[in-house]
């Protein structure tokens, strides 16, 4: 698949999110944190793939580890490091029954942060001329 359609597919599927997010008010993390960090980790293998530069990581990767694959001989990759790490610690309170930890509306803030790492993705795509503007 080209990399504009699997942008065009990583958009559908986080609008998704969006959408069972805000339908259910404030959704159940544990429903949407998982699906999140997926969609963020797919959303950085797809530029991996698409620049063909560096090896992807394995399937099963953690979304940090994908994240340092962007990251290593490119640091402005770490404009999205806050989000990774954001996502691995609403994962890290709920394995942890720590749920006094999270932010207000811990699902809604999951889903922003996934977004942002696909926005960013997206026009850095655009800017290097993989995908239409």
């Amino acid at each position: 698949m080209d990399l504009g359609k699997r942008l065009e597919e990583l958009d559908t599927r986080i609008g998704a999110l969006e959408t069972s997010v805000g339908a259910t008010g404030d959704a159940a993390l544990a429903d949407v944190l998982e699906p999140a960090i997926r969609l963020a980790n797919d959303t950085m293998c797809a530029y991996i793939e698409a620049a063909g530069e560096k090896a992807p990581p394995a399937q099963d990767a953690d979304i940090l580890e994908t994240w340092k694959v962007l990251v290593k001989g490119d640091p402005t990759w770490n404009a999205i490091r806050d989000n990774c790490r954001e996502l691995v610690f609403y994962r890290n309170c709920i394995v942890g029954g720590r749920a006094d930890a999270l932010p207000a509306a811990p699902a809604r803030m999951a889903v922003r942060l996934v977004r942002h790492v696909y926005l960013y993705v997206r026009v850095r795509c655009a800017r290097e001329g993989r995908v239409a503007g």
